[in-house]
């Protein structure tokens, strides 16, 4: 009986054991991905507004791929020349940043003066943005900025004889990150693309008067 006793005993034991070693075992919760965007929207200065300005048509800003989705993108200069376009694997846009960009250009342009879809027919002045560069670029391992690259067309599309060139102009702005890795790289992008905007508004309003 004391055998028996002992042995069922000795089955308990091995069995809280094996469960116990189970629960080490288990995997660990999935980690979710932090989503970012660019904060609240763009505030207009005190001489924004022009009452009476033309309407402006603003078509959807172009990227290529490699920026073209949610992925936080980084680029390592002084490892491989930043030829390698890589994700933070826990961190995404809310939107691509061609979205992101085109909603802070809509905002900025829109303290000006009224600003429609391209293609409406409704505005003398219409612009086509491509965003060639959305990266936080590391110049060294804990030293980093947000490039913003941005090249704008103006054209007049009612001119008469056709779609007549106002103007062109590629944007650049970089913006220290304070920190080496995705909230550094999310801020330093924010500010970039908030100055761009600004920059592209200033440029609007120096371009000739559609005919």
């Amino acid at each position: 009986m004391k055998t028996i006793t002992d042995r069922a005993r000795q089955m308990t034991a091995l069995s809280l054991m094996v469960l116990a070693l189970s629960g080490c075992a288990l995997p660990d919760k999935p980690v979710r991905p932090q989503f970012y965007d660019l904060g609240p929207a763009l505030s207009a200065g005190p001489d924004a507004a022009q009452p009476g300005a033309a309407a402006l048509a603003l078509g959807p800003v172009a990227a290529p791929a490699a920026i073209d989705g949610t992925q936080i993108i980084y680029r390592l200069i002084y490892s491989d020349g930043g030829q390698q376009p890589r994700p933070y694997a826990q961190a995404r846009w809310t939107m691509a940043p061609p979205q992101l960009l085109g909603q802070r250009l809509r905002e900025a342009l829109s303290a000006r003066r009224p600003v429609v879809d391209a293609g409406a027919g409704l505005a003398a002045l219409e612009l086509r943005a491509e965003l060639d560069e959305f990266a936080q670029v590391f110049t060294a391992r804990n030293a980093s900025e947000g490039v913003v690259r941005l090249r704008v067309t103006a054209t007049a599309p009612a001119a008469r004889s056709g779609s007549r060139l106002l103007g062109q102009r590629s944007f650049t702005v970089r913006q220290s990150a304070a920190s080496a890795d995705a909230p550094g790289a999310a801020a330093a992008l924010r500010a970039a693309t908030d100055e761009v905007a600004r920059q592209v508004a200033a440029w609007v309003e120096e371009l000739p008067a559609p005919r």
